[in-house]
Formats: C-alpha cells, structure tokens, sequence
C-alpha cells in the first residue's frame, strides 16, 4: 500500500466525515475520521502492515493509522480498519487528510441530519431476575474469598421500524459526552469516559474508573453523592482492585509509573465515577501500544479479579457473550503510538439499524446489593438510551 498525508487547511467535524458509515474516534475535537477501506488486518498483523506502508507525510510527524475494536473475551479473533482516507485533528492544532493509494480526498461532506419524529421499542434481553441472580453469585464468591470483584452485566435491546440515523446518534453523543472517548465503528458505537491506555513516544497514561453513582442534574444532590462515593468502602476496593492491576500490569514496561495518592470523581452527563490517574515513561525498546492492549483488556473494572476466575463465573451466569462491549476500542499508527478507550456506554447496531443492543454492568464486591446494582445499571445505560430515541 502507498499513503499520502497532505496538510488539511478546511476546519472540519469529525463527526461530519464518518457520517453513517464511516470510521470515528475523538474526544475533545481530537482525534480521526475514516471513509472506505483500504484493507482489514488481524489484530497480530496490524504492526508490520503499518510498517511496511510506503508512505509520504507533507504534515510531519504523521503516520498510516489502523483503528477498531479488540473483543471483551479473550482470544477472540479481530481485524482492524486501515481507511480508505482518514482525516486527523491534533491537539496542536495541525489537521490533515491522509489516502491510501487511489482514494479520493473529497470528503463529500453534506447537510446534517434534521430531527424527526421515530418510533422506538425497548425491552431487557437479559431477564432481570437472572441477573438478580448473577449479581448474588458473584457477590457470594467474594464473601467465600474465591473471587476479590466480578463484573456483571446484562443486555436491553431498542428496536425501530425505521433505520437509526447513526450521524444524528454521534452529534448527540458530542453533544452530552463531548470529553468522552466518541467512537463508531463498524456499526459499535459509543461514548466511553475511560482511557485504557494511551501510547505517545515514551509516554503511557491510563485513567480507569470503577465506583459509580448516578447524577441527578441538582448541583447539591451530585455533590453530596460525590461525597459519599469517595467516602464509600464499597466503591472504594472496587476501584483498588482495577488500580492495582493496571499498575501492576504497565510497571514493568516503565521506567517510572506515577498515579494519583487518591481517586477522583470523573463526572459525565448522567453518572459519576471514580477515577485515578496514571502516567509513566516506557523504556526502550518501548513497546507498541498493542501490546499494552491486550495484556490490559479486560480490566477488572470490566471483568474482575482474579481475571481467570471471574471470566469463569462471568460467562456461567450471565447468559450472554458480550462481544465488543467490555473489550477496548482505539486506534493504533506504524509508529505503535495510540489511544484505547474502555469499549462502555455503548451500542451495537444490526446490519439494517433497526436493532441496537445496549449492555451495562457494575462490579460486584462483597457488600453489593443485587436491587442497588441493578439501579447502577440503569444509569448508565440511560447514555446510549437517551442518544438513540432523541429526537
């Protein structure tokens, strides 16, 4: 494959390029956009296809990009996405298009979607007393010391007579969730708040979450169920849990790993959490992000710890394969820099997009409430919810 990177001198929305059917990964306005498909690679592919990409670069310090999803199950075969034509915005401000071969640069940008008024049906796939259940195995196994935390989850589907605009889906997600991790991908889209890792040189950064709390939209409540949740013994081995294994996971990769003493709250539109943030310096032969992908995926804040164990308990109870939710999503470039997000509030679109299904699910400690998980549940499936049905 040739690749030509050429400066883009146009301010464009990302969202605007990846459309319907398009590529998107962004926070903040930064990020890229993707049209076509020069080539799916296998996730063990990715780094020596990106290398051997002749490649022209008028921006500097630009390289081809393959992006997509790694599955939450472990093992689980996966291609990623090198576009036909991928549009980059930096947080330095430099934009540009990059093609691959003879990809047209138009980026045939048009009028956005208008509302409309669409029908919507939403149901639980997963029966709420399974889960009930699931929750107070998972919970029993913790005060039986066989597990420290599991993560359990359940399914609701929204269907539609009428296809779902996913374009209007992304400019309602930049609308609530601007300085979430916005994706689509492949008909997975989503808005995740977590940083898996991110690769930039020698600098790794990740920023987990685990510890949860809905928010209300009164300024007094949300402070005061901040309070409790940074006061909460619950919450807060949760999060110790998922701490302590990405640390323990990036260390010996690092010459340095420094994080936060304590946690913070990472608030977003419609809960908040518990966050702590982690950077370091990677030592040479540094690795490629890739790699710090799959060693860290999934978390014990998306599955639970030990990881072996409550992978085990997970796919016995829940009644369900989990497929991309749970797992990362990001992008990857042939210099092996990166960014990977926790692949959460999310949706899962069929082929005709009528059908979308949503997963949400809490981690599981020893002073877990079935009836009080399944509410945590509830508030953080009301993201993708309220970005689906409206108008």
């Amino acid at each position: 494959m040739r690749a030509h990177t050429r400066p883009l001198h146009d301010d464009v929305d990302l969202n605007d390029i990846a459309r319907g059917d398009g590529y998107l990964f962004v926070r903040d306005g930064v990020g890229i956009a993707g049209r076509g498909v020069a080539q799916r690679v296998a996730l063990a592919d990715v780094p020596a296809v990106l290398a051997a990409i002749d490649h022209v670069d008028e921006v500097g310090g630009v390289h081809p990009i393959a992006l997509g999803s790694v599955p939450f199950e472990p093992g689980t075969a996966c291609a990623l996405v090198i576009p036909a034509v991928l549009v980059g915005k930096a947080a330095d401000g430099r934009r540009w298009i990059t093609t691959i071969d003879d990809a047209s640069p138009d980026l045939g940008i048009g009028a956005r979607p208008v509302p409309r008024a669409q029908e919507f049906t939403v149901r639980p796939l997963t029966p709420v007393d399974r889960y009930l259940q699931a929750v107070t195995e998972a919970r029993d196994a913790v005060r039986d010391d066989r597990l420290t935390k599991a993560v359990i989850a359940r399914e609701v589907t929204v269907t539609s007579p009428e296809a779902i605009d996913v374009h209007a889906v992304l400019l309602r997600l930049k609308a609530m969730f601007g300085r979430s991790y916005r994706y689509s991908v492949d008909g997975f889209i989503g808005a995740s708040p977590e940083l898996l890792v991110a690769v930039a040189g020698n600098q790794v950064r990740s920023h987990p979450l685990a510890g949860t709390t809905p928010r209300t939209g009164d300024p007094d409540t949300d402070r005061r169920a901040a309070d409790e949740l940074l006061a909460s013994e619950k919450n807060q081995i949760e999060h110790r849990v998922v701490i302590d294994m990405i640390h323990d996971t990036l260390l010996p990769w690092c010459s340095y790993l420094d994080w936060e003493p304590e946690p913070s709250i990472v608030t977003v539109a419609n809960v908040q959490h518990l966050g702590t943030a982690m950077e370091g310096h990677l030592s040479d032969p540094r690795p490629n992000v890739l790699e710090l992908v799959t060693a860290l995926s999934p978390t014990p804040a998306l599955g639970g710890f030990p990881r072996a164990q409550a992978l085990e308990l997970i796919a016995r109870t829940e009644g369900f394969t989990r497929g991309r939710y749970g797992g990362a999503i990001g992008w990857v470039d042939a210099a092996g820099d990166g960014t990977w997000a926790v692949a959460i509030r999310c949706a899962e679109l069929s082929d005709d997009r009528c059908t979308a299904r949503l997963v949400a699910g809490g981690g599981i400690v020893a002073d877990s409430e079935p009836l009080a998980e399944l509410a945590e549940t509830q508030a953080k499936l009301q993201a993708m919810l309220s970005a689906i049905v409206r108008p």
